[in-house]
């Protein structure tokens, strides 16, 4: 007798936010129910998103190792078989997890994808004759997966408690004591360009902030956004550049110690999200009514011109048709600034 089918395993590989996204929604299926067997298959990375999920189990994806090509889609689907799931709840819906899906399906496992409403995004971001009204929040998408599946999930779209964790001693020694002094994170960087705000207004931003006494820590990047944040921290006690510092783990310690965050429509916002921290983030090419509004996040707290332009693009990997940017480059440093302590004068 084959072993009965007990669980529902999840797929959600990439981009670090949108996986990131999809934590909140299981940390509701986990609450509603409680006894339900729950997988998720992701890159290795990102465990550290489900790690206040409890019961939660986590098979690792390894896209340019074991798993590569065809052959290693099917080792993968080997593997997570074994698990003996009910159901597969694709969220991310690309060729890859398709493929993944396909073989379950053969096997008598429902299969259900996130829908991406692709047609009504474009309608949001062409160019002519745009449909500007606001799209279901990816979160409820993912939502959906599981009610199609026979799981409604309530999603109360509400931040989680804020809960400061104990920050690492590698990084404490940067941090220093918080003592009265508020603590600002700032994510400054994307993927994509035309989701940046200009380097040097963003600098203007973060030393006016530190002159008005608040602590920043700079997040997020690789090499060369490393030496960005060395260059607008140096000589500057009140601006400290974690870029490079920290693994993943040690930089959700330290953002659940944060009172505010600020970033762009970009990952920084949707980790702030999970430890129950307030964002003021900055959209140019892309907009919030695409979806990606961070998990909790309040459109009030969002920075943006109103421009006919916008949005262009739902990922911001289009370049400005109108060559000017100007749904950053004239966005004043002085409303960012402004809401930030508006924010926290109201927290």
């Amino acid at each position: 007798m084959k072993p009965v089918r007990s669980g529902i395993l999840v797929f959600r590989f990439s981009a670090m936010g949108d996986v990131a996204m999809t934590a909140p929604v299981l940390a509701a299926f986990r609450e509603q129910y409680p006894d339900l067997p729950l997988g998720v298959v992701s890159r290795n990375a990102f465990t550290p998103f489900f790690a206040d999920i409890p019961r939660l189990s986590f098979h690792s994806l390894e896209p340019k190792g074991r798993h590569k090509g065809l052959t290693g889609i099917f080792k993968l689907f080997l593997e997570l078989n074994a698990t003996r799931p009910k159901a597969i709840a694709d969220l991310h819906n690309n060729l890859r997890s398709r493929i993944l899906g396909l073989f379950f399906f053969f096997c008598g496992v429902p299969v259900i994808r996130v829908e991406k409403a692709r047609e009504e995004k474009k309608q949001l971001t062409r160019k002519n004759n745009k449909v500007l009204r606001p799209l279901l929040a990816m979160t409820e998408r993912y939502a959906s997966v599981f009610h199609k599946l026979g799981f409604p999930v309530k999603l109360s779209h509400q931040l989680p408690p804020k809960n400061p964790q104990v920050i690492p001693d590698s990084l404490a020694e940067i941090c220093g004591d918080k003592m009265n002094t508020k603590w600002i994170g700032v994510s400054p960087f994307a993927q994509h360009p035309q989701k940046v705000y200009p380097a040097e207004k963003m600098q203007q931003v973060i030393l006016q902030l530190a002159e008005r006494g608040y602590q920043i820590f700079i997040f997020g990047g690789g090499p060369a956004e490393q030496i960005i944040g060395a260059e607008w921290a140096a000589g500057q006690p009140r601006i400290k550049s974690i870029i490079g510092k920290a693994n993943l783990e040690q930089e959700l310690a330290l953002i659940s110690n944060l009172d505010l965050m600020i970033s762009m429509d970009s990952s920084g916002m949707h980790l702030a999200s999970l430890k129950g921290i307030p964002v003021v983030s900055i959209w140019g090419a892309t907009h919030p009514f695409t979806g990606f509004l961070g998990y909790g996040q309040s459109l009030q707290d969002v920075v943006q011109l109103d421009l006919y332009c916008r949005p262009c693009s739902v990922y911001g990997n289009k370049p400005c048709y109108r060559g000017d940017f100007a749904c950053m480059n004239n966005l004043p440093e002085s409303v960012v600034i402004q809401t930030v302590i508006n924010k926290l004068n109201n927290e």
